[in-house]
């Protein structure tokens, strides 16, 4: 609940009624400015949320963390392989497929005529040279064949020669034809089988089945005798090493041709997804295949066009545009036809517009960074409303934000609403239980209460896990601490911006050791004893017709201030039988009293009173006729009297609460005065005073009905009853009255 501001260009104590008519340009103009912010702020939030969030963004997640929501396929999709994975099975599927050999038996027969041919100049060399181990060195040197002199000693005797001649030639008539593979090629060998093409047929023979070079020398040893010494053993390996030639030889072309129809035979895909699956459910920890799924998923969107990295998507930027210059438009024509008094102040409304760029910024930051919906700060927005007005406009404003911002993607879900209006919801009316800016933290406790409350539910409903519960009332709880503290120490830059004064600035001025209050008990004490009882009086009527009580009790506080300066012109300050008017002209004692307003004015300028408390000051008596004085410079016959100097400066009250004051202040005045208080007496005394300021005009510009009027009546006559209650008469008492002055005279 907050009073409003003063008129642009009126004085201090004027307030903003009705929007008056205005002529044509004064209209469009007055109207197309509000049409222009509210597309700008359209605009504007529609930019804080780009293109590329009207489809899921699973791109944010990673792994090891929780989903926030269910995300479903729009459309079927592949979950393609990794290049390393492809890469991989590719490789498995080459491992798996078996190398062709064409088997050529032949080669045996060419290897044995060689090593014949190779053994028959042996024989010669030794028979043809006294010095057999000469000629052996040469015929060895000349094929190749390395040999140390124990092995040439060997070669030049016959028994040596005879023994490796048998197993060598032995071992390639024997192992050779059966098939054989060069080192190199046994290194392809990764089947159980190879495949074998001889004659032009193809068969699969076991691995087993094939020699390799290794092979063939461990068993062509073999054929040696147990007794055979070591140097022979070894001349044999480098004998058969130099003639071997393998009789399984690869055929290269179609080895590689297979190799190649089972690399393209491995999908690129590991599998599929449908439309409508889940890819991944809400609250699930994200593994490693949750993350392929989610990566997919999100390159097929871009694929498709859905997510955009750049470029402007002009038909769905119109579309959001319109969409949210809609939604802000409801809660525009609900300003224009239900609340013209903020429709009618283009502060207000520039600050509510204000108010929208922050939330939605800050929406939007939280959408970019990821973090949970429960950080929206709607607390704050709704808070600050409700305390610069009034928790049903600021239950409107909450609601219509919620909308705003639960309808883009990254909050498109029924949670994050729920959770956002309820927080907004909670913070609108938590206004109307605090009434101090020291108790923030209460604040704070009502909204992280109702966020607790909704997470519950949703918990519930949705079956999340406790420790996700626990993380959103935690979120929840530090959005509404935030969100007060900010609401409490921005509201001095509000209250000045919009020239409004909020009920807890009022109670801060309510304070009895502030300055001017202090000096009004001290000073002027018996004047304080009349603001406190005129206080009770205007608060107690102005919460009888709907008004503002705490407006109207704080205001009456300072009404009467100026009489500090000369307390002692004024009855209620007076000793019995003293009264200074006594000795002064008319016009001056008028002059006197009528300065309790303007010197009022001034002290509450130095002292920074806000404005719709020196209202209070200047309309309490509006334009009244200080008739006492008057009345006395007519009967002593002063001549040119100007009425305007016996009169108060006004302006006339032009609320509900300053008219309840100047009531209250007549009446209370009047009452003091009032001998035999019974029923009667106080009913007819405030009809008469009521009754006169609306005869004299005095009421015309508050607005106030005749309900209320009569409504006002009664409890001015209740209260005034309750403080002149019948009392014992005792012996001791003495009947302690007042001067008989009029009430307008003193007051």
């Amino acid at each position: 609940m907050s009073h409003g501001p003063d008129r642009m260009g009126g004085p201090p104590w004027a307030f903003l009624s009705r929007p008056p008519q205005r002529r044509w340009p004064d209209a469009a103009f007055h109207h197309g400015a509000r049409i222009l912010l509210l597309v700008v702020v359209a605009l504007v939030i529609t930019a804080l949320f780009p293109a590329e969030r009207r489809a899921p963004r699973v791109s944010r997640y990673t792994l090891g963390m929780v989903a926030a929501e269910d995300i479903l396929a729009e459309f079927a999709f592949a979950i393609p392989k990794s290049e390393e994975e492809l890469e991989r099975d590719r490789r498995e599927a080459v491992a798996l497929v078996p190398p062709t050999f064409d088997h050529e038996p032949q080669v045996a027969d060419s290897v044995r005529v060689r090593l014949e041919r190779f053994f028959a100049e042996l024989e010669r060399a030794v028979s043809a040279s006294q010095r057999g181990s000469d000629s052996v060195r040469a015929v060895l040197d000349r094929y190749g064949v390395p040999a140390s002199e124990s092995q040439v000693a060997l070669l030049s005797g016959r028994d040596g020669r005879q023994l490796l001649s048998r197993s060598t030639l032995r071992s390639v008539m024997e192992i050779l034809p059966h098939g054989a593979v060069n080192a190199t090629d046994a290194e392809l060998i990764t089947t159980d089988r190879v495949a074998v093409r001889d004659r032009g047929e193809e068969r699969l023979v076991p691995r087993d089945s094939v020699v390799t070079v290794r092979d063939f020398y461990r068993q062509a040893s073999r054929l040696l005798p147990a007794s055979a010494p070591p140097d022979l053993v070894e001349l044999q390996r480098l004998v058969l090493i130099r003639f071997f030639a393998p009789t399984y030889v690869l055929e290269a072309a179609a080895t590689e041709a297979d190799w190649r129809a089972a690399r393209a035979s491995v999908p690129t895909v590991t599998g599929y997804v449908l439309q409508g699956e889940a890819i991944i459910k809400a609250h699930e920890q994200i593994g490693e295949r949750e993350l392929e799924r989610l990566n997919a998923y999100q390159r097929e969107l871009e694929r498709r066009g859905l997510v955009r990295e750049a470029g402007v998507d002009v038909g769905w930027l119109a579309g959001h545009g319109l969409l949210m210059l809609l939604v802000l438009a409801v809660f525009g024509l609900h300003v224009f036809f239900f609340r013209p008094d903020i429709y009618g102040n283009f502060r207000w409304v520039l600050l509510f517009a204000l108010l929208t760029l922050a939330y939605a910024a800050a929406a939007s930051l939280i959408a970019h960074r990821g973090y949970r919906a429960e950080l929206i700060p709607i607390a704050f927005v709704s808070l600050a409303v409700a305390m610069l007005w009034d928790g049903r406009i600021s239950l409107i404003f909450s609601l219509v934000l919620g909308i705003l911002v639960g309808a883009q993607t990254p909050f498109f879900d029924f949670p994050a609403l729920a959770t956002t209006i309820t927080g907004g919801a909670a913070a609108a009316l938590s206004v109307r239980v605090v009434r101090r800016r020291a108790q923030a933290w209460v604040f704070s406790a009502m909204i992280t209460a109702a966020y607790a409350a909704v997470i519950l539910a949703l918990a519930l409903i949705l079956k999340r896990p406790v420790t996700e519960m626990l993380w959103s009332c935690l979120f929840g709880a530090i959005s509404a601490t935030g969100s007060a503290m900010l609401a409490m120490g921005f509201m001095p830059v509000f209250e000045w911006f919009t020239r409004i004064t909020t009920d807890q600035t009022l109670l801060e001025w309510a304070d009895p050791n502030r300055s001017l209050l202090k000096r009004l008990a001290l000073e002027a004490p018996g004047t304080y004893a009349h603001t406190i009882n005129v206080a009770n009086l205007a608060e107690s009527a102005t919460n009888v017709i709907g008004g503002n009580g705490l407006l109207a009790r704080v205001g009456v506080y300072y009404h009467d201030i100026g009489k500090v300066l000369r307390p002692q012109y004024f009855v209620e300050n007076q000793p019995l039988g003293r009264n200074p008017h006594d000795k002064l002209k008319p016009a001056t004692s008028a002059a006197i009293v009528r300065e309790h307003v303007v010197e009022g004015l001034n002290l509450a300028r130095e002292a920074k009173l806000p404005a719709a408390l020196a209202a209070f000051i200047a309309e309490h008596h509006g334009t009244q006729p200080i008739s006492f004085f008057y009345e006395r410079a007519q009967e002593e016959g002063e001549d040119a009297i100007n009425p305007q100097d016996f009169a108060y400066p006004g302006p006339k009250p032009q609320t509900k609460e300053t008219a309840i004051a100047m009531l209250a202040d007549s009446v209370e005045s009047a009452a003091r005065v009032l001998q035999d208080p019974t029923s009667e007496r106080i009913h007819a005394l405030v009809d008469r005073i009521v009754d006169d300021r609306i005869a004299s005009g005095q009421l015309d510009r508050a607005p106030l009905t005749l309900a209320e009027i009569a409504r006002i009546k009664a409890q001015f006559v209740k209260v005034i009853a309750g403080m002149h209650h019948q009392r014992l008469d005792y012996p001791t008492t003495q009947d302690l009255t007042e001067s008989p002055a009029p009430a307008e005279a003193v007051s």
